[in-house]
């Protein structure tokens, strides 16, 4: 069996594929690569390699010459010579950024058709960029359909997204931050697991939708960082900084800037400092004549965090409100640009009947600018705390989880069936067989 699963074939050999299939081979599997252009077929089975990358001309040339990777333009033949498929054909956007998945349904149907009649186990493995859902809506029924629903019980699937640049493939592939697959059943994620074995990289398995978006949220979140970068460095110019020393220094920062942090789904940003500085930031820009759409966007997108939380707690069709946490974030007093805050006042406008727990925001600990805000800016709220959780389920119908304090965990535990649940903190806080309406 091991020997069995030493067999790879790979399906469009453009940039990825043909990658994968060099680097496949160098790690000693029998590769047979599958082109429908008989000009990337012949220069493969002449050690050569039909794309520019740096190291893959002599990559190819040895792993051809040794025989562990070859080039073919049937599909059956390389479906007859292998046992688990990698296909890696384009999927190009139109103008409207819609995917064509004409390549991928056409190899998927194509690999079924090869499969057909046959009763031996086969693994597809999509490496192609699909949006979620692509494998369970289109690679199973184009794969059933080419093989009949007779092949079910033999055919495995996986999503095994790539995280190589062009320019640095080679180093990537053999030194991804991850190696990440997505699949249903235990013995894939084993062979998988096993083809990549000489990987120094974290092997993540999840579920099919999960593999599929981290791709994208990954190039998103690329291109945000460059857009990001070159925003500050046309402030930075226009307000006399150095950008490049500015983002130098930026970059020296692994705890907060070039971290995990702040990369959790949850509710909007407030506190003290962001909102001001980020408004600041703008001030300056915009009075220095320096575009920063980027920068622009995020006050709007925060606030727009805000506006769906209000919407979902109307959206209950209930006015007695609890509220569990008002301080911008947990373990603080601070009201200062609280979401929370805003979204009390917007409710309390929608004429809804307000109760708040938050054990931090209380009369007699708030000093200086915490209780000059909440004396001076916003009274009617201190007339709303709850001295406790009790109190304040014995009001309710909707308990809003504004952060996962120990309060709003007493509150979910003891509420009933009957009160809703909106949890900000977007599973911060656990709530098992209550009825919700989750963030």
């Amino acid at each position: 069996m091991e020997e069995v699963m030493k067999r790879i074939s790979v399906f469009g050999l453009g940039y990825v594929g043909c990658v994968s299939a060099a680097c496949f081979a160098d790690d000693g599997y029998e590769v047979i690569g599958c082109e429908l252009n008989q000009d990337k077929v012949k220069l493969i089975n002449e050690g050569k390699s039909p794309i520019v990358e740096p190291g893959l001309d002599d990559l190819m040339a040895r792993v051809v010459k040794s025989g562990k990777l070859r080039a073919t333009g049937s599909c059956d033949e390389a479906i007859t010579n292998s046992d688990m498929a990698f296909v890696c054909v384009g999927t190009p956007g139109d103008g409207h950024g819609k995917l064509g998945l004409t390549a991928l349904e056409n190899v998927c149907r194509e690999i079924g058709g090869a499969l057909r009649g046959t009763t031996r186990p086969y693994t597809v493995i999509i490496r192609s960029t699909v949006l979620p859902g692509t494998a369970l809506t289109t690679v199973y029924p184009e794969l059933l359909a080419g093989a009949g629903e007779e092949f079910k019980p033999y055919l495995k699937v996986a999503v095994n997204p790539e995280f190589i640049r062009e320019g640095t493939a080679l180093k990537d592939f053999e030194n991804p931050p991850l190696t990440l697959v997505g699949c249903d059943d235990k013995s894939t994620a084993t062979a998988l697991r096993s083809v990549y074995a000489s990987l120094d990289a974290p092997f993540v398995q999840t579920e099919f939708n999960t593999a599929e978006a981290v791709k994208y949220v990954c190039n998103a979140y690329h291109a945000l960082k460059v857009c990001f970068a070159n925003e500050i460095g046309d402030a930075c110019d226009a307000l006399g900084a150095d950008p490049q020393e500015v983002m130098r220094i930026f970059r020296l920062d692994k705890k907060l800037n070039l971290s995990e942090a702040y990369l959790r789904p949850g509710f909007a940003f407030g506190g003290s400092c962001l909102p001001k500085d980020v408004k600041a930031l703008l001030y300056a820009a915009h009075h220095a004549n320096v575009g920063v759409p980027l920068l622009d966007s995020i006050l709007p997108s925060n606030r727009l965090q805000i506006d769906q939380a209000i919407d979902k707690v109307l959206a209950t069709g209930k006015r007695r409100i609890g509220i569990l946490g008002l301080s911008f974030k947990k373990d603080t007093d601070d009201l200062r640009e609280s979401p929370m805050v805003t979204l009390v006042e917007s409710l309390i406008g929608k004429g809804c009947d307000i109760r708040i727990v938050d054990r931090n925001v209380s009369m007699a600990r708030l000093t200086g600018a915490n209780r000059r805000y909440i004396e001076e800016e916003i009274p009617h709220i201190a007339t709303l705390m709850c001295d406790n959780v009790n109190a304040l389920l014995d009001q309710a119908q909707v308990l809003v989880i504004g952060n996962d304090s120990e309060e709003a965990q007493q509150a979910v535990e003891r509420a009933t069936t009957a009160q809703c649940i909106v949890d900000l903190t977007r599973g911060g806080i656990e709530s098992v067989g209550r009825s919700r309406a989750a963030a």
